[in-house]
């Protein structure tokens, strides 16, 4: 699986997806293919599964749920 997480560039959203891709690795190890930063503007902050949007802002930021969609991603 790889995960790309988009995030804003002008609206400093790089700590947080930094702390984001950190997270999903540190979990996730050798069980996924990469976790790769993708630079953006006009607000995005935008995670995809294998293309597929799994979070998205405006929606509240939860890293938890973000993991639990990619732990159920991978064991289906």
């Amino acid at each position: 699986m790889k995960i790309e997480i988009e995030y804003c560039v002008p609206c400093g959203y790089l700590d947080r997806a930094i702390e984001a891709q950190r997270a999903l690795l540190t979990t996730f190890g050798g069980a996924v293919d990469s976790v790769a930063l993708v630079t953006g503007d006009k607000g995005v902050f935008t995670f995809r599964a294998d293309g597929d949007v799994i979070y998205s802002k405006p929606d509240e930021f939860d890293i938890t749920q973000i993991v639990e969609s990619v732990k159920a991603r991978l064991a289906a």
